[in-house]
Parts: structure tokens; sequence; C-alpha cells
């Protein structure tokens, strides 16, 4: 059985599966303090014979296998996880191999393997929530350099009729501190799930991810972009990418027909789940 662990800010997915991304049995963690949520964990994978775990958590991690704080969680805005050595943790916990990567680089595998980018070496996964991330296969591989990607703090050209500040505490008006859901809130007064039919807070929204579709393509050149989290469940901001990106590219690249190119998860929430059941694919094989 392979173990699959998606550690996001608010609560922990964790799945028992197989290399085919069926799920078996799976639970949800608050995500508290490392004491409490681990050992809830650690408790729910003890019930298995796991023969490999695969872990897709927030960030910043550290996933330089030659650093000597690989598998920490490290300048998280969440103290309590800070230098958090997760992937030791579930090692010295089960003593099977352990693969490690970021949430949205999960999510981008598990569409890649089973979802809206199946058979395709490249795809990027994007997700617009509480913050903005992105993940990215190129070539069929995670994209991982030094580190791994942050495409969320790029910087965006503020729309001419904007005041809003922005509110990344490291870069105030970066793409997440202008368009991430707490961007949305403050700006408008109310979260964005009862902005649903305000068509200008969504077509500013497409106005700032649109020009980041525009640097990703631009740079990656992927084959499949896929909006997750949140703010995809409002049908209006697809609408404003395809109006706005267009306008920003300028016929410079050409791209496939939008609304084939630029979609939902095919895999709906199960995403990281489903990549990080791979991950523990992946850790496995190369054991």
């Amino acid at each position: 059985m392979l173990a699959a662990i998606e550690a996001g800010g608010t609560k922990f997915v964790c799945a028992v599966g197989d290399e085919t991304g069926r799920i078996v049995d799976r639970i949800k963690i608050p995500t508290t303090i490392p004491e409490e949520t681990m050992t809830e964990v650690i408790k729910f994978f003890k019930k298995y014979t796991v023969k490999s775990i695969g872990i897709g958590s927030f960030g910043p991690i550290d996933i330089n296998e030659d650093s000597p704080a690989y598998g920490h969680i490290t300048s998280t805005p969440k103290l309590a996880w800070k230098d958090y050595p997760i992937v030791e943790t579930m090692k010295k916990a089960f003593g099977v191999p352990v693969g490690f990567n970021t949430d949205v680089n999960a999510a981008a595998l598990g569409e890649a393997t089973f979802g809206a980018a199946k058979g395709l070496d490249s795809c990027l996964y994007i997700t617009v929530g509480t913050g903005i991330g992105a993940g990215a296969i190129v070539q069929g591989q995670l994209l991982q350099g030094l580190s791994h990607p942050e495409m969320g703090h790029i910087l965006v050209r503020r729309h001419p009729n904007d005041s809003y500040e922005g509110n990344c505490p490291y870069h105030g008006d970066c793409l997440e501190g202008m368009a991430a859901g707490p961007a949305i809130e403050n700006r408008w007064g109310l979260k964005g799930a009862e902005l649903s039919e305000r068509e200008e807070v969504w077509d500013l929204e497409g106005y700032y991810l649109a020009q980041a579709i525009m640097q990703y393509s631009l740079i990656l050149s992927p084959k499949k972009i896929i909006l997750g989290g949140g703010v995809s469940n409002q049908k209006q901001v697809f609408e404003a990418i395809h109006k706005y990106l267009p306008e920003f590219i300028q016929n410079y690249i050409s791209l496939p027909e939008l609304s084939s190119y630029i979609v939902k998860p095919g895999l709906g929430d199960d995403s990281g789940i489903s990549g990080a059941l791979m991950l523990a694919s992946r850790a496995l094989e190369n054991n």
C-alpha cells in the first residue's frame, strides 16, 4: 500500500492507495501544531502496511537532497511549522522511502498522470486560494532547480483603476499580494464566495492572472494550464483570463484555443493527493 499526504495550511489530507491512483482510505486532519497534527497522521497510517510515502507540502520547503535541511518545511508563515523535519519524522515512524515536494508540484503530477493533462509531457498547475502557487511538469519531470518554483510571487502590473496596495508580507503587490483570496476579501470587503455576482471582482482577478499566465507561457510553454483552488470555482475568472491574455500577448506567440488550454482540474479536489501517491510510487521505484 502507498501512503500519501497533502499537507496544507489548514488541513492535512492523508490517503492510502496504489500506483494506479486508486484511493482505498483517506482522512482529513486539521493543521494545528506539529505535535498534534503529525501524531494523528502517523496514527492513521499505522493501520496499514505502507511500502512508501509521498508528501506534497505547503512551503517553502527544502527539496534539495544535498542540503542539510532537506525534507524540512522552512520559512513558512505558520511559525509552529518553521524548520519542521517532516520527511525525517515519517522515515523514523515507518522506515520506508519518502517522496517529497510542494503541494502544487504534487498536484501538477497528479493532473499529468490521471487528470486534465494526462498523456502530455508538460503542464502547469496553478492554485489560487489563501495564497497563490504553481507547479510544473517539464519534459515529464517535476520542475525544480536550486529550489522549487514560487510562481505566486512574480511581479505584475497594477490595473490603472486598482488602488489596493497588496498584502504580501514580503513583496506587497506581487501576484499573491494582489490576487489571492485575502487580497480579494481586503479589497472588496467580502470573501470571494460572497462576490459571485460582482463582475468587476472577477474581471480584475482575471486581469492579474492573465498577466501571470502570459509570463508562465513565455517561459515554460506548457501544453496545458490547469487552474485550481477556490477561485477556479468562479467561471467568470476563466472568461476574464480569456479576454485579457490575448491583449497582453499581442500575437507574439500562438496559443491553443483558450477554453481547452486553460482548464479546471480534471481530478477536482484530488489533484494533490493523487500526485502525492505518485510521489510515493516514484520514491519506491528509486529506492
